[in-house]
């Protein structure tokens, strides 16, 4: 006999009743779920008695309808019609012109633009991932600035915006003509390898995606560092991680930038986020609530965050109304920023947003510099700052990588160099590559 009083015998007669029991319930509940799908004047009357004796069950499965329904309609896209749209843009420049602090909080949504994919919108990394389908890798050597990441350089050069904060390490902040200083790529920049062993860290910029080789917990390149010789490490915050680099992190500038903002313009951000990738490293906690508080969130949503897909493992998405402190909630209602979105998708601080703006990046940017009186510069591959940053490879590093290098022209790509186009590449390793194949489902053998 067991210490409960009970033999073996009578716990496995106890067991059997007990999965019975769940059997007949599941068994229930499909056969309500059935006649939910009917119309009311379609079901029979011991259909509709069966339900009548069943009401936790029919709240239950309505519930659970409604909430599928609540979800449906949160990854929808939706877009103002320009009479509309145009009206909510005068409104967001009167906020801009009137800002004393502006900070820019960028993520996917607006790379969407070069062919780069967001995350959470139609096409978007997870959306695919989540439907099984396969993600090819993109050739990134052919990405240039898109219009918003240029309003953004034109709007930092004539002092309406201060600081920029991004999501997003495809680089094209920097090459859109950003000052290093203005910029805070708190998930790293693909363009940049670094060695940690030289005290400060020794930056080399490059005119290649660095993180070929490189992935969660293994951020080697390969290369060594011309001064000490120690191993370089791409700049990647993957996942899970914690970044702790100076630069091109620079979260410093990011957390003093977010103290001081009372206006943060937010573009093509689902203001989601995944595992630890977000903390900072300076605290120890989540910061970008505090850097979302006066905020225009503009694009299509997904976009969240991080542009690499090296993931191991899918974390759920934390939404960052979770973190108050984050979002100076500290401070008394009249002294936090306002809240601006512009995203063709619901986001968590919808209702929290003063105005929201349903467009994509570059439609909401064009109409916002037009109403501002200003140019949008057009990006010039002749002048990309990356070409006078990068560092070139020292002779017998030519073999370390085999990803297809930015040149000025086309007409200056070497022949050695390799790349394909989004649709038929590979997927290769790096920060936007054979990560997504391991969140492919697959099938059964037959």
């Amino acid at each position: 006999m067991a210490a409960g009083g009970l033999s073996r015998s009578e716990r496995k007669a106890a067991e059997r009743v007990r999965r019975l029991r769940e059997e007949q319930q599941r068994e229930r509940l499909r056969q309500v779920s059935r006649i939910l799908r009917k119309a009311a004047a379609e079901r029979s009357a011991e259909e509709g008695r069966l339900l009548a004796e069943s009401e936790d069950l029919v709240t239950e499965l309505q519930g659970r309808s409604r909430r599928r329904e609540g979800l449906k309609r949160r990854q929808e896209e939706v877009c103002d019609d320009p009479e509309e749209l145009r009206r909510k843009v005068r409104e967001l420049a009167v906020a801009v012109r009137n800002a004393k602090h502006l900070v820019v909080y960028t993520g996917a949504g607006i790379s969407t633009a070069a062919s780069i994919p967001d995350y959470r919108g139609p096409n978007g990394v997870w959306t695919l991932l989540q439907k099984g389908r396969n993600v090819s890798a993109a050739d990134l050597s052919e990405a240039e600035p898109t219009l918003t990441h240029m309003s953004i350089a034109r709007l930092h050069e004539q002092k309406l915006v201060q600081h920029v904060v991004s999501q997003n390490c495809d680089g094209l902040h920097l090459r859109s003509g950003l000052p290093r200083t203005a910029i805070s790529e708190l998930h790293g920049n693909m363009h940049i390898e670094v060695c940690t062993s030289c005290i400060p860290n020794r930056e080399y910029v490059r005119v290649f995606d660095v993180t070929e080789r490189t992935a969660l917990h293994r951020h080697q390149t390969g290369r060594t560092c011309h001064k000490c010789g120690a191993q370089l490490r791409d700049t990647i915050v993957h996942f899970g991680e914690r970044g702790t680099l100076g630069q091109p992190l620079n979260w410093e500038a990011a957390t003093e930038a977010a103290s001081k903002a009372d206006t943060i313009l937010c573009l093509g951000s689902s203001l989601k986020v995944c595992g630890d990738s977000m903390v900072n490293p300076l605290r120890r906690e989540h910061v970008f609530p505090c850097l979302v508080n006066h905020l225009v969130c503009i694009g299509p949503c997904f976009s969240s965050l991080v542009l690499h897909v090296r993931v191991v493992s899918y974390l759920f998405s934390k939404v960052l109304k979770k973190y108050p402190r984050l979002w100076c909630m500290t401070k008394p209602p009249n002294r936090r920023p306002k809240l601006y979105i512009v995203n063709l998708q619901w986001t968590p601080k919808d209702d929290w947003a003063a105005l929201k703006l349903h467009g994509k990046c570059d439609d909401v940017m064009q109409l916002l510099m037009d109403e501002l009186g200003l140019e949008i510069p057009l990006y010039n591959r002749w002048q990309d700052p990356i070409f006078s940053l990068a560092t070139p490879l020292r002779a017998g590093e030519e073999g370390s990588h085999s990803r297809k290098s930015l040149c000025r022209s086309r007409e200056e790509a070497q022949p050695g160099d390799r790349g394909a186009p989004l649709t038929s590449a590979p997927i290769l390793g790096g920060w936007f590559g054979r990560g997504c194949a391991k969140r492919a489902k697959r099938k059964k053998a037959t």
